[in-house]
């Protein structure tokens, strides 16, 4: 079966990413992928990997059989809508990463027929660990399929109703940030009882990720895997009730419902 070939329309941080991560994983050829940006220069890196690189938006769609938008959302309508008539209904698969593109406008900009999806992936699709949400119009089980198993290479990918998709967003993407700041917070916490800046965020960054690990790998609840470190009359126990006191779950609760609020409102 032939290998199929990928136009990613936006080379920027996400476009460029995407590509590499797919030739990383081996999931497509350097030479089946094609990136697109007005300067060149910032992705001549992807040359030296055997990827072509164009500013010609409407040659890369036309030799290719998958096209990734990775566009900025406020010029999405205006690029898209000069390559309309590029688009091939029997052709082409259609896959938005753009941040708040619902199906219907991508449908109308690129003609019905065309089976169109919206991904939301985060930054960690840079170093194959993303979470990508995944909705589609149109598409048969097939193409269903091909994407999932495209964005199963930049992590892990959940097939989703797009009124979800805002909460996706603040959840998966978003998330990175809730993260972040907590590692930052507990290397900070760290620095405070003895360890150097290094040493505490080297702790602070592996243990969160141990943390999810045994999560997904082992299917376990958190809580499952608290009760196991909260000794009675323990130190765990009395730092995970102080952090309550404060409001810390709640703070973080208000804080997804907070960034969601902003979204939809």
């Amino acid at each position: 079966m032939r290998e199929k070939k990928i136009a990613i329309i936006g080379g920027g941080n996400l476009g460029a990413a995407i590509a590499e991560g797919l030739i990383k994983s081996q999931f497509v050829s350097p030479q089946s992928i094609t990136v697109t940006r007005r300067n060149l220069e910032a992705i001549q890196h992807l040359n030296t990997l055997g990827v072509s690189t164009t500013s010609d938006n409407a040659s890369a769609i036309q030799s290719s059989d998958v096209v990734i938008v990775a566009l900025k959302p406020y010029n999405v309508r205006e690029v898209l809508t000069q390559l309309k008539s590029n688009f091939n209904p029997s052709k082409h698969i259609v896959i938005s990463v753009v941040t708040g593109i619902f199906l219907k406008d991508l449908a109308q900009i690129v003609d019905h027929g065309v089976p169109i999806f919206r991904a939301m992936p985060n930054t960690a699709i840079a170093i194959q660990e993303s979470v990508t949400c995944l909705c589609q119009q149109g598409a048969s089980p097939d193409q269903v399929k091909y994407v999932t198993d495209l964005f199963d290479q930049l992590g892990i990918t959940i097939n989703i109703d797009e009124k979800l998709m805002d909460a996706a967003t603040v959840l998966g993407a978003c998330g990175i940030a809730y993260a972040l700041r907590f590692i930052r917070a507990a290397t900070q916490g760290g620095i405070e009882i003895g360890f150097d800046a290094r040493t505490a965020n080297l702790i602070a960054a592996q243990t969160v990720k141990g943390s999810a690990e045994l999560l997904l790998k082992l299917n376990r609840h958190p809580e499952e895997e608290i009760d196991k470190v909260t000794t009675p009359k323990g130190c765990t126990i009395a730092g995970l009730n102080e952090m309550e006191h404060q409001g810390f779950s709640s703070s973080l609760i208000k804080g997804i419902c907070a960034s969601y609020n902003k979204i939809v409102l």
